[in-house]
């Protein structure tokens, strides 16, 4: 199995979640090694993925440098690893993503114009050898040794309509397309209103996040799925989880997990190499390790 990029350039514009105003994202081929690198066109700085990079995981995964940042990275992420793609440009001419629906739907409909080139180098799998948990209080991420790749996510909230939900996943490029890219983030009304006073939030609408108030969802065609909630956590950690450098073989788990938890999972997971090998997907040895990114 060999690494890959994408076929041809694509890109769209989409409105940025936070400022409210038109984001142009492209997407150009790399070659093998590459890794994924982010291109801010209108300060002329790249970004390498790396958790170094990360700057801030509030509201989202923001990667920065020099004081250059580009948000809301996740949900493109999600989309990029679920297709194992391993080299690509991201260049965006704003500080963040588009938001586009609030999954990764349109992304994967961007790849999927953009086509798959495969490079001739092999492609590099990291697989997990300990048992790795970061936890606060009752919330924790984990990641153990598996043959296969699931994410399995468990939420709570005080809500009629979340409650709690789990979600397994078992990782495949289409179980990903079919049952997680569309599902959509998610907020409060409440915290809604307190973003945009504060100046965030303002490309927000019921076009691109469900909006609950204190007892039912606002938008008013409802939920594409009855756990459409626990299922965009799986999106989010995802492509939370691409900050490692490449696609995994282990088990991903959380309970009320967040874009902060995960970060510090993907630093915790690299700080010691005897937590995870890395190997070449060549030869019948690792004939199932390919399976999830066939």
């Amino acid at each position: 199995m060999y690494q890959t990029t994408i076929k041809k350039a694509v890109e769209l514009v989409g409105i940025g979640l936070h400022k409210g105003t038109p984001v142009r994202l492209r997407l150009e081929p790399l070659e093998s090694n590459s890794g994924i690198v982010f291109y801010r066109s209108d300060v002329d700085v790249a970004i390498a993925l790396i958790p170094e990079n990360v700057v801030d995981t509030k509201m989202a995964t923001v990667i920065g440098k020099d004081g250059v940042v580009i948000s809301t990275i996740e949900h493109l992420l999600s989309a990029v690893y679920a297709y194992g793609i391993d080299n690509l440009k991201v260049i965006v001419d704003a500080d963040e993503v588009p938001v586009m629906d609030g999954s990764s739907a349109s992304f994967c409909m961007l790849l999927d114009e953009a086509g798959i080139q495969e490079l001739y180098i092999p492609k590099k799998v990291m697989r997990i050898k300990k048992e790795i948990i970061v936890q606060e209080g009752e919330k924790y991420v984990k990641l153990s040794p598996s043959p296969d790749l699931k994410y399995d996510f468990t939420i709570k909230f005080p809500h009629p309509v979340i409650n709690q939900q789990e979600y397994v996943l078992e990782f495949t490029k289409d179980s990903y397309k079919n049952e997680i890219a569309r599902a959509r983030t998610f907020g409060f009304l409440h915290e809604v209103q307190y973003l945009r006073s504060k100046g965030l939030a303002l490309g927000g609408t019921l076009e691109n996040a469900i909006v609950l108030d204190d007892k039912k969802i606002l938008n008013p065609e409802g939920l594409r799925f009855p756990d459409e909630f626990v299922r965009h956590k799986i999106l989010d950690a995802i492509g939370d989880m691409s900050l490692i450098g490449m696609n995994f073989i282990g088990n991903y788990e959380a309970m009320a997990g967040s874009h902060d938890l995960n970060h510090k999972l993907t630093v915790e997971l690299l700080k010691n190499p005897e937590n995870y090998e890395v190997v070449e997907l060549v030869g019948e040895k690792t004939a199932d390790l390919e399976k999830a990114y066939a």
